[in-house]
């Protein structure tokens, strides 16, 4: 049997990851595109005529790529510089690639030597594919390879609407129907691989939903509703999955470049190419040394960032520290505090809402730096004001509420909230109203005594209210807010803000008002 072993590699949710380290406290990390390259180069040792895909998601979620974009976005993407050099076949647009506006977007896709692909992101004006290439076809020893990019199609709901404007978002599972269809009719691929910057919406094992379904993930309906897909590579939801989901391998290497997926295919050309064997795995990074020579591509890119970090920028007077994530959550912290202080002061409003939007946020310590700021407030946020009534409001705070359950008269975190994603960012504490949250009550009347000023806040008024843009838009199942009245607009990084409120006072106090409290 005269046989074809083919190799994909993925990676996805890279989030702007090169250097093995943490931006916010300078550990080391087992992850990064440093990591990931020695695997990426041994497995070319083994077959150099693999398949390098990125999945999404891949130009934000550093310093590093922020202090690209703010002070050195007409040089060369550091991103970009890497895949350039590990040589990418294709990279799919992920939703976070919207982050930092359409114009760097643009510019990265321009600097890439390989196509950028999402069949169902397209131009309002034309109605074809945003920049372009719905799919490729590679071509291994006589095997032809499709490879379909696909895109949740949520992103509206997050995203700030200038970032997006006249682009049509479709829906990823009838594009992606649609254009299997048409690839499978056309081009008569012998392997069919899609690559979807989307999760799975259901349990892999037992096939019972994990989530709503919204459209934000369709991976496991992909699967069991389109025919004549063999690999589906998915992202989005930063799980570490291998799978098979009706005869269709599935695979998710986690983030941050901890892992590489790779994919095997073995094919008998003697009976008309037919796939014998399909089996996924994944590469993990803190299993391999870190790649210098492309650490050294972007070696001044860094030590800029490093430098820009490093910059004091005031200080604090009391303790602004975080030791637990899950009990600032519980009882008013000074860092949230401080955060809807920034958020209310730029405003010009008197009620705001944010989040603690990851656990290990250590807080500020005495003498603040920029690294403090983006080591607390990791995305790059916009404001917004929105005019909603108090129906509105309470409801947002019954949906906050909802991240609590007790049992046995202990507090939990709601699984909701962490499986199959951790969302913890979407529990937001409230400034300028006064509240109650009972948890022996049930969910969804949960919140009690509920004022402004000591007054009972009526739920047929109406309230100008400052939070961050993805909030504002309905992101995170805060529909109440969505198609609100924008009253304001500020398309400043929220870290900008956070960063000039200290630099121009020079101290910022840790103090809390007391203005919602948790019972049970």
């Amino acid at each position: 049997m005269t046989t074809v072993k083919l190799t994909i590699l993925q990676t996805s949710d890279i989030h702007g990851n090169i250097f093995p380290h943490d931006y916010s406290t300078s550990t080391n990390h087992a992850c990064g595109l440093g990591k990931i390259s020695t695997i990426i180069k041994n497995e070319r040792k083994k077959n150099n005529q693999l398949i390098l895909i990125d999945n999404g998601d891949l130009l934000q979620g550093t310093p590093l790529t922020f202090h690209h974009v703010k002070k050195n976005k007409d040089k060369n993407n550091p991103m970009i510089t890497v895949l350039n050099t590990l040589k990418y076949d294709a990279a799919v647009i992920g939703n976070h690639e919207f982050n930092y506006g359409l114009s760097v977007l643009q510019k990265a896709v321009q600097q890439s030597c390989f196509p950028w692909l999402s069949a169902n992101i397209l131009t309002n004006k034309t109605k074809s594919p945003l920049f372009g290439r719905p799919y490729i076809i590679k071509n291994i020893q006589d095997i032809k390879i499709a490879i379909l990019g696909i895109t949740t199609h949520y992103i509206p709901n997050w995203e700030d609407p200038r970032h997006i404007a006249d682009i049509i978002f479709q829906d990823a599972f009838e594009s992606a129907k649609k254009w299997v269809d048409y690839i499978k009719k056309v081009e008569k691929p012998d392997v069919m691989i899609v690559s979807y910057h989307g999760g799975i919406e259901c349990d892999v094992l037992t096939e019972e939903p994990t989530e709503e379904h919204t459209g934000e993930n369709q991976a496991y309906q992909i699967c069991q509703q389109i025919e004549g897909i063999d690999v589906l590579f998915t992202g989005h939801q930063h799980r570490a999955i291998t799978a098979t989901i009706n005869g269709v391998v599935v695979i998710q290497p986690s983030f941050n470049g901890k892992a590489l997926g790779k994919v095997e295919i073995i094919i008998n050309k003697e009976q008309k190419k037919t796939i014998v064997e399909k089996k996924a795995s994944l590469l993990l990074a803190d299993q391999v040394g870190t790649d210098d020579e492309i650490l050294s591509l972007v070696m001044e890119d860094e030590r800029q960032t490093q430098e820009w970090l490093d910059q004091p920028i005031g200080e604090v007077i009391g303790d602004m520290t975080i030791h637990d994530g899950f009990s600032l959550r519980l009882k008013e912290h000074p860092m949230i505090e401080f955060i809807n202080k920034v958020q209310m002061d730029t405003a010009g409003v008197t009620i705001s809402a944010t989040a603690l939007f990851h656990s290990d946020s250590p807080g500020f310590p005495k003498q603040i730096t920029m690294r403090d700021i983006v080591a607390n407030y990791i995305y790059p946020n916009t404001l917004k004001v929105i005019r909603i009534s108090g129906k509105d409001m309470k409801d947002a705070l019954e949906q906050s509420a909802s991240y609590f359950i007790l049992k046995d008269g202990i507090v939990d975190i709601n699984p909701e909230f962490s499986v199959p994603k951790p969302q913890h960012y979407n529990y937001d504490m409230w400034e300028g109203i006064e509240y109650t949250i009972d948890l022996t009550k049930p969910a969804g009347s949960r919140i009690v005594n509920l004022t402004k000023n000591g007054v009972e806040l009526l739920m047929d008024a109406y309230f100008d209210v400052v939070m961050n843009n993805y909030r504002a838009g309905g992101g995170g199942g805060y529909q109440m807010f969505k198609g609100k009245p924008v009253v304001k607009e500020i398309p400043i990084d929220m870290s900008e803000l956070m960063a000039e409120y200290i630099m121009k006072r020079k101290t910022i106090k840790a103090e809390v008002n007391h203005n919602w409290k948790i019972i049970w």
